[in-house]
């Protein structure tokens, strides 16, 4: 594989120059074992890690590589593992906040061209799932694509169209059923040469079955879903970068249970670009949408233009992604405070050594 089969474009190269100044040549990051990675490069499959510079250096986890990111590595020599010393700029990134208290941003695929977000219609469609996926897809930079799976389970299959092209208007949406492999050609037709996508979605609605599809044999284990509530079990176990047979690249990701948002408000505003559109009609232009004068997007609610639950669930990330950008400033400010007060202990080791005879 050229370096172009794996996605190298004029983009990385522009941001790779400085690194290649050094002697250093670029891989890509096939699969993310903790502190080891496998990497694809010019010469073939690669063993690697970061320097201890590197770890050191890095302030939280999305600094590090992940599954789609390029690396800057020192030229193989033997059979060894090579050292990555820098991660190349990003063009793309989805990224979620880490669960727990942490206010920090997990990158769950890198340099991703297009995302599909994959739902499961063996059980109700779940457009607020849908909503919150989007916004973190416009986030990331690539094109979202919607893939509706295991149609054959959906005896009507028109009216959740409609109701999931309402909430994601210009978004392509595909509808199909892995099982039978039908509809996929839909989905490897936009993975052309160079070109990479990632699989997201939740446990259970057909990720791994779809990549199957894809690479063309059974590579990944599937398992059936409970039947008591038809969610899946964890089949895909870490994320790996593949490259298809008609030359696309493809990263599976493990099912999530949460999606927690890492966005901000020009990515709300472009997943729910419906309500974008109707606030530009609002009296006041800092109009919240709530109890003001001369709202649009209050009054498309009360004639029928706008679904109150669409609305509310607006609303509802319009405030996660409010709280989320309040604890990144609390974060950033802990962190500086901590950069000081760790300067100023130095400094005052430098002058107590110093006054020592």
């Amino acid at each position: 594989m050229t370096l172009a089969d794996l996605g190298w474009n004029d983009y990385f190269e522009a941001f790779f120059a400085p690194h290649r100044e050094k002697g250093l040549v670029p891989a890509r990051v096939a699969i993310q074992y903790r502190d080891k990675y496998v990497l694809y490069a010019d010469g073939g499959e690669l063993q690697g890690q970061v320097t201890g510079r590197f770890e050191f250096k890095a302030k939280n986890m999305d600094e590090f590589p992940s599954v789609g990111d390029w690396v800057a590595i020192h030229p193989p020599v033997g059979g060894g593992a090579v050292v990555i010393e820098a991660v190349v700029e990003r063009r793309t990134k989805f990224a979620r906040k880490t669960a727990g208290v942490r206010t920090v941003p997990q990158v769950v695929a890198a340099n991703a061209d297009v995302v599909f977000l994959v739902s499961g219609l063996d059980d109700e469609i779940n457009l607020r799932r849908i909503e919150r996926y989007l916004t973190v897809a416009y986030e990331s930079g690539a094109k979202p694509v919607i893939v509706l799976n295991k149609i054959d389970l959906c005896p009507d299959l028109d009216p959740i169209l409609e109701e999931v092209a309402a909430i994601a208007p210009g978004v392509d949406i595909l509808p199909m059923c892995a099982r039978t492999n039908d509809g996929v050609n839909a989905i490897a037709g936009r993975l052309t040469r160079g070109v990479t996508g990632a699989l997201l979605g939740s446990s259970g609605v057909g990720k791994t079955t779809i990549a199957n599809d894809l690479v063309g044999e059974e590579r990944y284990p599937t398992q059936e879903v409970r039947e008591n509530d038809s969610h899946g079990r964890h089949t895909t176990s870490h994320r790996e970068l593949v490259v298809l047979p008609n030359g696309g690249l493809l990263i599976d990701t493990p099912g999530m249970r949460e999606i927690q948002l890492w966005g901000d408000a020009e990515s709300l505003q472009a997943s729910f670009v419906d309500i974008a559109m109707l606030a530009r009609d609002c009296k006041f232009r800092d109009c919240r949408h709530e109890a003001e004068p001369g709202c649009n997007v209050k009054a498309a609610i009360e004639d029928g233009r706008l679904d109150p639950a669409r609305y509310d669930a607006y609303k509802k990330l319009e405030k996660e992604i409010a709280y989320l950008a309040r604890r990144k400033d609390q974060s950033l400010q802990r962190a500086e405070t901590a950069k000081w007060k760790k300067i100023a202990g130095d400094i005052k080791k430098i002058y107590k050594n110093r006054d020592k005879p």
